[in-house]
């Protein structure tokens, strides 16, 4: 695992294979981050499945009013909702979307993110600035890149436990 220099802003993402280590950007993203932070400290996240999942492209969860694969669960309906808290206004910045980092999942509206993220597989310049990143993974990759495939994926996979470091 990673050294983890700020535990108060890291997140440890544990799926089927081992745990990924997110360092968040509170000085890029602090909406996002704070988001982020509360529903992993609520355990809103726990269970919550891959919904959308596009080889060479990124990894989409954090639908935590549908994907949880323990409770209600239908793969039709994940990616479709957010938490119960307000949607957040974006906070575009200059950090690229490069492999590993986190993005803020969204509708149309660049106003309208609230707990869905993805994990980019690749450098996908093309959402830069069109998507809050608040988020890099430092190490852990290899288990999101074993993330089953699919839109949705026939059988998705969970992210098991998400939890900020300091609190472990």
């Amino acid at each position: 695992m990673a050294e983890i220099k700020d535990p108060e802003n890291t997140i440890i993402m544990t799926l089927k294979d081992g745990d990924v280590v997110i360092a968040l950007m509170p000085d890029v993203a602090p909406e996002h981050t704070a988001r982020m932070k509360e529903l992993a400290r609520a355990g809103a996240y726990d269970n919550v499945c891959f919904h959308r999942v596009i080889d060479g492209f990124m990894a989409q969860t954090g639908d935590v009013a549908n994907g949880n694969m323990e409770k209600d669960f239908n793969i039709g309906r994940a990616g479709t909702g957010g938490s119960d808290m307000p949607d957040l206004p974006a906070e575009f910045s200059k950090v690229p979307h490069a492999r590993g980092s986190l993005g803020a999942a969204r509708s149309q509206n660049p106003n309208s993110a609230n707990s869905q993220f993805f994990i980019n597989f690749k450098d996908n310049d093309f959402l830069n600035g069109q998507y809050t990143v608040y988020g890099q993974v430092i190490s852990g990759m290899e288990h999101v890149d074993a993330i089953t495939r699919g839109e949705p994926p026939m059988n998705p996979d969970r992210m098991i436990s998400v939890k900020v470091a300091a609190d472990v």
